[in-house]
């Protein structure tokens, strides 16, 4: 199924345009032929709302990354996706608190090659989240997740 166009010439030489969903079938001969499904009317005169919730509908049925790509413009493609709403939430408890402060104090005359306190929070926010081993743990911060100013995740021991 797609939208299409149909154009149409008055008499005094204005175009007017009609927006169709339509789908293609074979016919007898074996060539396509556009069938139209649902006629939406004038473009001129189009209810882009009823359109946007059309889309909406149809989106509920599409993953979302999926729905992302349909709706984007032809020359974005999207590569991957990760969560951030709830480790950003976490992030912000674990400032609030104090704890990444706290942590920051006790390794302020140590050094590690590694931020140790953003290490703690990817540990804990992977057992609030999705808990897992500590290996497992290392894959779900690199792979599937996005905490903020962590990078260069490779062992945790």
């Amino acid at each position: 199924m797609y939208l299409r166009t149909i154009s149409r010439k008055n008499k005094d030489g204005s175009v007017v345009r009609y927006l169709q969903l339509a789908h293609n079938e074979r016919n007898e001969k074996g060539q396509a032929q556009a069938n139209v499904v649902y006629s939406f009317g004038r473009e001129d005169k189009l209810d882009r709302d009823a359109l946007a919730r059309l889309v909406k509908s149809i989106s509920r049925f599409l993953e979302p990354g999926v729905a992302l790509e349909a709706g984007a413009a032809p020359d974005i493609s999207f590569i991957s996706s990760k969560p951030y709403g709830t480790a950003y939430l976490m992030d912000a408890i674990w400032e609030r608190v104090g704890i990444a402060s706290a942590i920051g104090e006790l390794l302020k005359t140590r050094r590690f090659d590694t931020d140790v306190e953003r290490t703690l929070f990817a540990l804990v926010a992977n057992r609030a989240i999705n808990p897992q081993s500590k290996l497992s743990a290392v894959a779900w911060i690199k792979d599937d997740v996005v905490i903020k100013n962590l990078s260069n995740v490779t062992a945790v021991s």
